[in-house]
């Protein structure tokens, strides 16, 4: 297991999953495990969320808080299981800081790329937010596309990709090898 995309909606389960991935890592005795929390606490509510995962992690495991760099925060962490929670916030963090849209598709690809290169583990926890309906303004739609396009890349790079509903998983595949030969 080198790279790890979970994706899903809202309450599917990827959290959750993460974290047991990370406890199951450490009781194997492979390693610690740090997880680099991308959500900015910008109302009571976030600041709530944020405290919720905290708890249900165990408190020995490093936190990096780090909205805008992954790589730099992936490359501060100890050696063992880095568990990213999230790619849809650190999408909506770049594109509030600014950030065209080819920046944030060209980071994508290029942490993803080097997230599958690391000697150890990395979780990915990402919401698949392009099963609604069409969004109703421009920045929702921007942002439904860009991150759309960031789960591409990391899903790309990854060696597996797990879809969760309902705490339950699916093993997405890429299509060209259900496909075959479609010539």
């Amino acid at each position: 297991m080198s790279l790890t995309v979970l994706i899903g909606g809202a309450r599917s389960g990827k959290s959750s999953l993460a974290v047991d991935i990370g406890r199951r890592y450490q009781a194997g005795r492979s390693g610690p495990v740090s997880f680099i929390a991308t959500a900015p606490a910008i109302d009571d509510d976030m600041r709530q969320r944020i405290e919720r995962h905290v708890e249900e992690r165990p408190a020995d495991w490093q936190t990096i808080e780090e909205l805008l760099d992954l790589a730099a925060a992936v490359e501060a962490a100890p050696e063992g299981l880095v568990i990213i929670d999230c790619l849809t916030l650190w999408t909506s963090n770049l594109m509030w800081d600014g950030r065209s849209d080819h920046y944030i598709r060209n980071r994508a690809t290029s942490d993803a790329a080097g997230m599958a290169l690391r000697r150890d583990p990395v979780v990915v926890i990402t919401n698949e937010v392009g099963l609604g309906i069409v969004p109703d303004n421009a920045l929702a739609r921007r942002y439904r596309d860009v991150h759309g396009f960031v789960n591409q890349e990391w899903a790309a790079a990854a060696d597996t990709v797990l879809h969760l509903v309902a705490g339950r998983a699916t093993k997405l595949e890429d299509p060209w090898t259900l496909l075959g030969n479609f010539e």
